[in-house]
């Protein structure tokens, strides 16, 4: 009988990755073991952050998952006065489990499709491995709509999974990946599975790729701020 596990109790199918059930449930555990310096990240954007965020403040994150990033970067904040802070995510499961989790005033949560959602005026937009997950048609209406949110001066932080430029390349990313996933004790089945439940379902850009969605949107200052091999943080500032 065929074992369609990942990992952390999370079952898949081909093509059938999902961010609901079984994965909302552990996926704090899952992804801290899949993606490479995940909680250094968040580290990052909180420090980053301080340049940007002041009294009176907004700042939203796309794809908030659990909620655990928007709620470091609200208390690493809590001495500034009336920032505002807004985490969207599609799956309900996840708002569920952020909002269980949250006990900070200004903190909410909505589940919307964030294609659909009306973004107010801001000063930092988080978006932490969520456009890889965007079909490649809706990538420019995403970071379009991100650089319309922003304050001139207001920054994007934007952590994503890229292809290499090349094949070679290519080729050295999935080794020392499916290294790095051996590392933290998944098997090569859980991995080979995991890549196939995400065909179709993830859809990486190179890493030139997002610079130049990110440059058609508007942005025109841009430079990488984290990388690790096929992972990488970017900053985009209006």
């Amino acid at each position: 009988m065929k074992d369609n596990s990942v990992g952390d109790g999370i079952l898949t199918e081909v093509g059938d990755w999902s961010f609901s059930g079984k994965t909302s449930e552990n996926f704090d555990k899952h992804v801290a073991t899949s993606v490479p310096l995940y909680h250094e990240g968040h580290n990052l954007i909180c420090n980053i952050s301080d340049f940007f965020l002041t009294r009176n403040s907004l700042c939203y994150e796309l794809g908030c998952s659990t909620g655990r990033l928007i709620n470091n970067l609200a208390e690493h904040n809590k001495n500034k006065d009336n920032i505002k802070f807004i985490g969207i995510d599609i799956e309900k499961d996840m708002i569920k489990i952020a909002s269980s989790n949250n006990s900070l005033d200004n903190v909410t949560f909505n589940c919307s499709d964030i294609l659909d959602y009306d973004l107010e005026k801001s000063d930092l937009i988080v978006s932490y491995y969520t456009a890889q997950f965007l079909k490649g048609r809706e990538r420019q209406i995403y970071f379009d709509k991100i650089y319309s949110s922003l304050n001139w001066g207001g920054a994007l932080l934007l952590f994503e999974k890229v292809r290499a430029p090349d094949a070679r390349f290519q080729d050295i990313y999935t080794s020392l990946y499916n290294d790095f996933k051996l590392d933290n004790d998944y098997s090569p089945e859980q991995i080979y599975n995991k890549s196939k439940s995400l065909t179709g379902i993830m859809n990486p850009f190179s890493e030139d790729g997002n610079i130049d969605t990110m440059k058609r949107a508007g942005f025109v200052d841009i430079t990488t701020i984290m990388k690790y091999i096929c992972f990488t943080g970017f900053i985009a500032i209006k």
